[in-house]
């Protein structure tokens, strides 16, 4: 116990070591500052490529702004889900308040902060409910990390509850469709609104090396790579997996000596089931093998018990690491877990993260398909973008011959990206 509160110390006094600011940065840090031309502004949107220095900055300019202008007040820190939010923003935040030697009080149950006099309060804008929870309250300032992932009715109560006098609003976002809230309202509108607006390449980070430059590039292709890398706001459309080859990701399905395995399950009742199981090889992971049966397609639908008997048929005796399966398949999940024969992991279900996710495996040859998954094959060639969902401003596939597509997404999301670390947008 006592050398577990000695680690903590430890993290907690990390400090956070700074690199030179570009031209850039340091035009985020100051735009709210006497002297600025934006200083009139009530709103600042920083916007662009992956780790192109803007989060920091940001956070840098959000602290001294709130400490520098007010004593008393407080504010709202918003990303799109908590854990998110504690990952992202308030722990590079307390390292920046470590090495300022400012000090703080942070309250990890209760999901906020104390600075000074100042009280900066955490929340989550994951659905249109979210917004709920700013009723009432009143702040001098609000930080949004990640806006563009906002419900457009959070964005719209955050705004109404910064109603102190000189209150300032500070977002930043990777960018999205080009018929996004935040483009057409905010961006499209910043001079007319003041709106101060910053666009950041990776070239506005000095700390990154053109080596690591070069690998951001390589893990993108396709609208990923406008968004993330060169940092537009375009729109998705035709095939979301453009970058699957199969000449590079369909194998001959032969014989591997797989060190461990999962099956990924894509759970439907009329809508089709899809099994996949994966083994990893080499550094390698394989679809192995798929099931795939549609009730809709052959006029009978199966039941739980019809389908973990095809379960176990299909692993044979394969005995996976882990079920990974759609959390709304909330019947068959406690069906697997009475039997007591495998182990169930809830699939992590965020469709655009996911299927950014398998873009970057699929263009980084970390997962590749044995040529009896025909199936999958015929997904990859169909799964294509929502048109009428980008008119809306949204991303969406369409929902039709998904079902393989969506057990790809849960393995590659839940798995592969957790094990290996390798999501790194911001």
């Amino acid at each position: 116990m006592a050398l577990l509160r000695r680690k903590n110390k430890k993290r907690e006094s990390k400090k956070f070591e700074f690199k030179p600011f570009s031209r850039k940065q340091l035009k985020l840090l100051n735009w709210w500052r006497k002297g600025s031309k934006y200083e009139d502004h009530d709103i600042v949107i920083a916007d662009g490529a992956i780790r192109s220095g803007k989060t920091i900055s940001m956070l840098c300019s959000f602290l001294q702004f709130t400490q520098t202008k007010f004593d008393g007040e407080t504010f709202i820190i918003a990303g799109k889900t908590i854990g998110s939010l504690k990952k992202n923003v308030i722990e590079p935040m307390k390292q920046i308040l470590n090495a300022w030697g400012w000090k703080f009080e942070y309250n990890r149950s209760e999901n906020y902060l104390i600075i000074g006099s100042n009280t900066y309060y955490m929340y989550d804008a994951n659905n249109e409910a979210s917004q709920d929870k700013l009723q009432g309250l009143t702040a001098a300032g609000a930080l949004a990390d990640e806006v563009a992932l906002f419900p457009q009715n959070f964005i719209d109560q955050m705004i109404g509850r910064c109603s102190v006098d000189g209150a300032k609003i500070f977002m930043n976002c990777n960018p999205a469709g080009p018929y996004h809230y935040i483009k057409t309202e905010f961006i499209d509108k910043a001079r007319e609104k003041l709106i101060c607006y910053l666009h950041f390449t990776m070239d506005d980070n000095l700390s990154l090396s053109d080596k690591v430059k070069e690998r951001f590039r390589r893990m993108f292709t396709g609208v990923f790579y406008k968004r993330y890398i060169l940092g537009l706001w375009c729109q998705a459309e035709g095939v979301i997996y453009d970058m699957f080859d199969e000449t590079k990701h369909k194998v001959k399905s032969i014989l591997r000596d797989y060190t461990e395995h999962y099956v990924s399950i894509d759970y439907g009742t009329q809508n089709a089931t899809a099994f996949i199981l994966w083994g990893k090889y080499k550094g390698i992971w394989y679809a192995v093998k798929e099931y795939y049966y549609s009730g809709r397609d052959t006029g009978k639908q199966k039941t739980d018990n019809q389908y973990y008997n095809d379960l176990v048929d299909f692993l044979g005796g394969i005995k996976p690491k882990a079920i990974i399966i759609d959390p709304s398949a909330a019947s068959f999940i406690t069906l697997i877990k009475e039997n007591r024969k495998y182990k169930v992991k809830k699939a992590k279900n965020d469709v655009m993260e996911g299927i950014r996710n398998v873009g970057t495996a699929l263009n980084n040859v970390l997962i590749q398909f044995n040529d009896i998954c025909i199936n999958t094959f015929k997904e990859f060639f169909s799964y294509v973008w929502d048109e009428k969902a980008v008119t809306r401003g949204e991303d969406k596939p369409v929902k039709v011959m998904d079902h393989a597509m969506d057990a790809v997404r849960y393995f590659v999301n839940t798995v592969l990206f957790k094990k290996s670390g390798l999501s790194i947008l911001k």
